[in-house]
């Protein structure tokens, strides 16, 4: 059986900025929720779909912020998106499926560490994590551990983790550190980019293994003496930044294997929060109830 790992995150704000706006009864903005419910029913139709999380950050900060002042936070981000949060995370409730709110980790921490824990089950054929941020490339095992981007309906498995980024997943988070992310505010070192990073990562595999001087690469790669340079004078914060991009697997989950087997969603709860929200179709398309 495969367990699909959803990154509830990822789908609040995909459908924030996707679909129209919507307000509940009571005229709080629910347009994101709503896109998340019917997102998550239609994934839920699936034939192969039988366990089956989502991990959401609860707060938008987590320990990493203490670690960098610039690290990503909740600063900037629409308040009605905001706002949306614990809703969904009551939504995904009522449709039956297990919920990881993030607090300290966050939701990418937990995704992370279902992999480490479930992969190695026999029972488990396969680990799907329904995503297509690039710091969960990290995760992928072959085509044990994917990453589903199910807007484009593309499979990411070891193979093509490589054919994208140049290099196998164990060293994402090294690229992330020298290259940097926008999205989670880190940096990355000085005229590193996506090719020379993938070129040496591709031959060393890690930031700890490249040679301090550029007259010890045995790959040529353009402009390798500024490249070396700036590496060498900021190796700690390149370190930094890995350690920032390395994803967590010791996130406490409590749940056992049989408690992500989804059962069906809780009609009453569910048609409560329909009726709120003004979505008449959803629970006609839910096939399977708990309750």
């Amino acid at each position: 059986m495969k367990l699909h790992v959803i990154d509830g995150t990822y789908e609040l704000f995909r459908h924030y900025f996707a679909v129209p706006s919507a307000r509940s009864v009571d005229g709080t903005e629910v347009g994101a929720t709503r896109g998340l419910l019917r997102s998550l029913a239609m994934l839920l139709r699936g034939q192969d779909v039988s366990h089956a999380a989502v991990a959401f950050d609860h707060v938008i900060e987590s320990f990493r912020n203490q670690m960098l002042s610039s690290y990503k936070s909740s600063s900037g981000v629409e308040p009605e998106l905001l706002s949306q949060f614990p809703i969904a995370e009551e939504a995904t409730r009522a449709l039956g499926l297990v919920v990881w709110p993030m607090v300290e980790f966050e939701a990418d921490d937990a995704m992370a560490s279902a992999a480490a824990k479930w992969s190695k089950r026999r029972s488990v054929d396969q680990v799907v994590l329904c995503s297509r941020d690039k710091d969960l490339a990290q995760c992928v095992e072959g085509d044990r551990v994917v990453m589903w981007d199910r807007m484009n309906d593309v499979i990411i498995d070891e193979r093509k983790v490589i054919e994208r980024w140049g290099i196998p997943s164990k060293s994402i988070p090294d690229y992330l550190a020298l290259v940097g992310d926008s999205a989670d505010g880190i940096p990355g070192i000085p005229r590193w980019g996506s090719k020379s990073a993938a070129a040496i990562l591709a031959r060393y595999e890690h930031i700890e293994n490249i040679p301090p001087f550029a007259l010890s690469w045995d790959v040529k790669i353009r402009g390798a003496l500024v490249l070396a340079d700036n590496l060498r004078e900021r190796m700690p914060e390149a370190l930094l930044y890995k350690s920032l991009c390395t994803l967590r697997t010791d996130v406490p989950l409590c749940e056992s294997l049989k408690d992500l087997r989804w059962r069906g969603a809780h009609r009453t709860q569910l048609q409560a929060l329909c009726d709120r929200f003004g979505e008449k179709r959803l629970v006609e398309q839910i096939d399977k109830f708990a309750d």
